[in-house]
C-alpha cells in the first residue's frame, strides 16, 4: 500500500487558536473553525490512513487490519463524493474510479450481496456518485443494486423489505428506510413512476410497523425470531436518520407536506432523546458497525437543516446542533496531528488508532459543516 496524497494544510489552519496540539494550554483567544480546511484534513485523513490502493477499497483500520467490510465502502464513498463535490478536486474523482474497480472484486467479482441493506448503502452512494460525475457507469450500478433489492419484499410482518436474503422474515428500518430513499431518489433523476409507487408503499409500510407515531421515535426490526415481536430497545441514531431522509426524500418527490413533517417529528424525537443525544451530543455507538451509525444520521439531519421548506427557526436549531457535535468532535474528539476520531465524540483516540466506521461518522460530519455554515 501507499499514500495517495498527504495531509496538504497543516493543521494549525484549521483554526485562528494556535493551542490545537493535545495538552495545549489555556485558550487566550476566540477559536474560529475553518470547516473547509478542517475537511480537507478529516477527508485527507481518511484516504491517506484506510485507503488500500492496491486493493482499491478502505481497509477495516488504520492498524494494520486490511480486512474488506462491505458496508462502510458505500460510506467511504459517500465522503469521496462529499469531497469531490466540494473541491472538485480530481485526486477524489480519481479514488472514486478506483473504488468502482475495486469494490466489486472483494465483494465476489459482484455488487450484489446477501444483506439488503448493505446493497441499499452502496446503490445509495452510487446514485450520488452519479449525480456528482453524470457518468452512467455509476447509475447503472444503482439499478443493478435496485433491481435485487426489490426481490426482497414479501408478505411477512404485512410487507416490507427483509434485511437478508437468508432471513426473509426479518424486517427492519435499516433496510426499509434506506429503500425509500433510494426509490425517491430515483423517481426524482428518472421519473418511473414505478419508483415513486415502491417509496410510497415502503415508506407507508415503515411508519405502520416501525415508528412510535406519538413521538416519530423509530424502531430497528420486527420478527427477528420469527415471533412476531417488534424490537423497541435497540434505539440507534442510524435508524432516526433514515426516517428523517425517507420523510424528505418523498416530500421532495411530490412536495407533500405531510411527509416533511414527519421526518421534522423524527428529527425532533432524535435531538431531545436523552440516550440518542445526552447534553447536545450524539451517543456513543462503540467501535464496528456501530461506529459508522453517526454517519447516516448526520447524513440526513444535514439535508433536512438545509431543507428551505423547513421553518427557519427549525432549520436553526438542527443547525446549531450539528455545530455542537462538530465543534466538540473537532477540538475534544479527534487525536492530531493525526486526524483521527473514535466513537466517543468527547474522547479523542490516544494511540492514533481508530476504525474505518469511526473515522467514516467524523469525516461525514466535518464534510457536513462546510454545507450548512
Amino acid at each position: 500500500m501507499k499514500s495517495l496524497f498527504l495531509l496538504a494544510l497543516p493543521l494549525t489552519l484549521a483554526c485562528k487558536d494556535s493551542s490545537i496540539g493535545q495538552g495545549a494550554g489555556p485558550v487566550t483567544k476566540p477559536y474560529v473553525f475553518n470547516w473547509t480546511i478542517i475537511a480537507d484534513s478529516s477527508s485527507q485523513a481518511l484516504t491517506q490512513q484506510f485507503y488500500n490502493s492496491n486493493g482499491r477499497y478502505f481497509n477495516e483500520t488504520n492498524g494494520g487490519s486490511t480486512k474488506f467490510n462491505y458496508w462502510p465502502q458505500a460510506h467511504a464513498l459517500d465522503v469521496l463524493v462529499d469531497a469531490y463535490v466540494r473541491t472538485k478536486d480530481n485526486r477524489y474523482l480519481s479514488l472514486m474510479n478506483d473504488w468502482y474497480g475495486g469494490v466489486p472484486i472483494k465483494n465476489g467479482n459482484t455488487f450484489l450481496n446477501e444483506y439488503y441493506d448493505d446493497m441499499l448503502w452502496n446503490a445509495l452512494a452510487t446514485l450520488r456518485a452519479y449525480d456528482a460525475t453524470g457518468d452512467k457507469k455509476w447509475l447503472d450500478v444503482s439499478q443493478l443494486l435496485w433491481d435485487d433489492i426489490k426481490l426482497g419484499w414479501n408478505d411477512t410482518m404485512g410487507g416490507g423489505i427483509a434485511w437478508r436474503k437468508g432471513q426473509r422474515y426479518y424486517k427492519n428500518t435499516p433496510a426499509n428506510g434506506p429503500a425509500i430513499i433510494l426509490a425517491a431518489r430515483l423517481y426524482q433523476r428518472l421519473n418511473r413512476q414505478t419508483d415513486l409507487d415502491w417509496a410510497k408503499k415502503i415508506y407507508d409500510w415503515q411508519l405502520k410497523t416501525l415508528v412510535d407515531p406519538a413521538t416519530g421515535y423509530v424502531y430497528d426490526g420486527i420478527n427477528s425470531d420469527n415471533d412476531g415481536k417488534t424490537n423497541t430497545t435497540w434505539k440507534f441514531t442510524y435508524n432516526q436518520g433514515l426516517v428523517i431522509g425517507a420523510g424528505l426524500e418523498l416530500y421532495r418527490a411530490t412536495k407533500n407536506g405531510t411527509y416533511l413533517t414527519d421526518a421534522i417529528r423524527t428529527a425532533d424525537f432524535t435531538l431531545a432523546d436523552p440516550i440518542l443525544s445526552g447534553s447536545g451530543l450524539l451517543k456513543d455507538e462503540g467501535n464496528g458497525d456501530g461506529g459508522l451509525f453517526k454517519a447516516v444520521l448526520v447524513r440526513y439531519l444535514t439535508l433536512l437543516a438545509t431543507e428551505p421548506a423547513v421553518p427557519a427557526g427549525t432549520r436553526t436549531k438542527y443547525v446549531n446542533f450539528l455545530t455542537f457535535n462538530a465543534e466538540t468532535l473537532w477540538r475534544s474528539g479527534t487525536q492530531k496531528p493525526q486526524v483521527v476520531f473514535g466513537p466517543n465524540w468527547a474522547n479523542r483516540p490516544t494511540n492514533g488508532k481508530a476504525d474505518l466506521t469511526t473515522q467514516l461518522s467524523g469525516a461525514t460530519l466535518l464534510e457536513a459543516m462546510t454545507r450548512i455554515k
